[in-house]
């Protein structure tokens, strides 16, 4: 499979980003006003306020932060962030002091075209770098620092990569990978 292949694979599943709306909230009162919002402090201390598009779940905590996940871009996270903010303006919420969304970690998958004999590659790409306890877990955890991310390897060539904070970091991260594993003579 070529680099372009690889790269073209590239799925986002997850986009996390955070803002907040500059001021606390009364969370008991916004459940009652929100429309579908759930609020349950014995479980979780923030209110869940689920968009539909984009599919999102924004979590409203007590001190005005706010976290979305489960966009796929970071686009849809802007867009969720902003129905959120409507949603709160609308309740008569002052949101002029709202943050920026800042991108908190993008996850994605891709797939190698290739299997991996992951043995192998605990040892090659150097065990100060790797976790792999295929008792505990079915995938190697490769932790590169450029880009800064997390990358899990799994016997059928598909890999996860999380703690991008941008798409080109993932993109960086399949051909950092790549690279590392064809100098190894183990890309199939």
């Amino acid at each position: 499979m070529s680099h372009e292949a690889r790269l073209e694979s590239l799925e986002i599943q997850n986009v996390v980003a955070s803002s907040a709306v500059g001021q606390e909230l009364d969370l008991e009162s916004l459940s009652n006003d929100v429309a579908g919002a759930e609020f349950n402090p014995d479980n979780f201390p923030g209110l869940v306020y689920r968009t539909q598009d984009p599919r999102a779940a924004n979590l409203i905590f007590r001190s005005g932060k706010i976290v979305c996940t489960g966009a796929s871009s970071v686009d849809g996270v802007n867009r969720a962030l902003d129905q959120v903010f409507e949603e709160l303006g609308s309740l008569g919420i002052p949101i002029d002091d709202r943050e920026e969304a800042t991108v908190q970690n993008i996850v994605s998958s891709a797939d190698l075209g290739t299997n991996l004999n992951l043995n192998a590659l605990a040892i090659g790409l150097g065990l100060e770098n790797v976790e792999y306890e295929p008792e505990q877990f079915p995938g190697l955890v490769y932790r590169i620092d450029e880009p800064n991310v997390v990358i899990l390897l799994f016997g059928s060539g598909k890999i996860v990569i999380t703690g991008a904070k941008k798409v080109d970091y993932a993109r960086e991260a399949i051909q950092v990978v790549s690279d590392e594993i064809e100098s190894l003579g183990l890309l199939g």
